[in-house]
């Protein structure tokens, strides 16, 4: 049990970190849309690698911040009966859900992106626009990135329901939902 708790408290402490590190992302995002928005109507002009930048830092949030997004349970989820289950219910539905939808999507994802991450690799494709950003090969890379953070952080949640199924208690959050609070 001392594994799954490391390995618990080390993945939440990396998608934790990783999530807000993104979460700048959204700042650099509004702030470039302003200036491209304030260059264009003002001043008119604008250039095509700050609007890539803004759409790369979108991109960004959302494909680094997936496994922050799960580590605080705030992904989709149809709440018909969840919340009204005990934790042991939540705990098998979690279950459920990671092996029936999660890791197979995480698959597909995984397998079907290596031909497009690849190619990219192969060309080292910069942005098909005449002045675009170079290096997009980079940005699909972070697809497994994605699928890396994403599947650490069900792996962890996996090793909580387990826990909480064998000993009956639950293995603690290392970080509350509301940031900068830590259950220590």
């Amino acid at each position: 049990m001392k594994f799954i708790t490391k390995y618990v408290r080390f993945i939440d402490s990396v998608n934790e970190y990783i999530g807000r590190l993104a979460s700048w992302l959204v700042l650099g995002c509004v702030l470039t849309c302003f200036l491209v928005v304030l260059l264009r109507y003002v001043w008119n002009t604008g250039f095509v690698w700050m609007q890539e930048l803004y759409v790369w830092q979108h991109a960004l949030v959302f494909m680094l911040g997936a496994g922050y997004t799960l580590l605080h349970e705030r992904h989709v989820r149809v709440d018909v009966f969840y919340s009204k289950l005990s934790p042991r219910g939540q705990a098998w539905i979690n279950l459920g859900g990671t092996f029936i939808f999660l890791w197979p999507w995480l698959i597909i994802v995984t397998y079907y992106g290596w031909p497009f991450i690849k190619s990219s690799w192969q060309l080292l494709e910069a942005s098909p626009q005449s002045g675009g950003l170079s290096g997009y090969f980079l940005l699909k890379t972070i697809i497994y990135v994605f699928c890396g953070l994403l599947l650490l952080q069900s792996l962890a949640g996996v090793f909580r329901s387990l826990f909480l199924l064998i000993t009956g208690r639950e293995l603690p959050f290392t970080h509350s939902v509301k940031l900068g609070q830590t259950n220590e």
